[in-house]
């Protein structure tokens, strides 16, 4: 990973006089809310944080339920899992799916007049039930003894991504349910033997999102991007506790 990393980026930087919109992923916004001095060394100096590790194997879930769902995508019915959970709908027939899914060039987007930041994010999924509203679906992969739950302090950031997603799709004109759901893959560890294969227990996670906090935290990260001055560290960031303690063996 050590290849492509730049600390010293000069490309998708934000510029205060610069007139056209600039671009603001959901992951920015989640960065701007865990430690506002990172953001401001990403978006404004072009200093991100260092690089972590793909993790393959969630990537190969997230590919293999994308293919899954698309089967049922196409014939307009109900994935089994949607039928266990009795959940009414079915996968969504949008041309657009692939178009919302790529978060890195394209997703789905909505410019921010107030602000002129286009705020953008990329979708695993979507549901419809037959009145025509939309159910946002996520993706999860892990591995652990416990079941899966969402009860974990740091899972914060799924539901803000759960809800920054339906935001986006009701500021392009969509019904959007304030229930969405969570695919849960865990991988079962506890089999008799390897045999070249890992199985999964699936759980479907209902979740009700409130996007209330949306707009203030946009305008918030605006006003962040137009200071001149080194904003303060968010108050459990790593990456800044790292900085200050070998700042001060100096």
């Amino acid at each position: 990973m050590s290849n492509y990393y730049n600390p010293n980026r000069q490309r998708n930087l934000y510029d205060p006089k610069a007139k056209e919109p600039f671009r603001l992923s959901r992951s920015r916004i989640d960065l701007f809310l865990n430690c506002p001095r990172c953001f401001y060394f990403d978006r404004r100096l072009g200093t991100d944080r260092p690089p972590g590790f793909p993790f393959s194997l969630n990537s190969a879930v997230d590919k293999l339920l994308k293919k899954e769902f698309d089967i049922h995508r196409a014939k307009g019915t109900a994935h089994p899992l949607m039928k266990r959970y009795k959940i009414d709908a079915v996968p969504l027939a949008d041309k657009r799916m692939d178009e919302w899914r790529d978060a890195l060039r394209r997703g789905i987007t909505h410019l921010h007049k107030d602000t002129n930041l286009l705020i953008t994010g990329g979708v695993d999924d979507v549901w419809a039930d037959k009145n025509g509203q939309l159910m946002i679906v996520d993706y999860k992969a892990t591995s652990k003894d416990e079941e899966v739950s969402l009860d974990a302090d740091w899972q914060i950031g799924y539901k803000r991504q759960m809800e920054i997603y339906q935001w986006l799709f009701r500021k392009n004109g969509f019904k959007v349910s304030k229930t969405g759901y969570f695919v849960y893959c865990n991988g079962n560890s506890d089999k008799q033997a390897f045999d070249a294969k890992l199985e999964f227990d699936i759980k479907v996670i209902p979740y009700q999102g409130d996007d209330s906090w949306v707009e203030q935290t946009i305008i918030d990260a605006h006003k962040c991007l137009n200071g001149n001055k080194i904003p303060e560290a968010g108050a459990d960031c790593d990456y800044c506790k790292y900085v200050q303690a070998i700042n001060s063996k100096k």
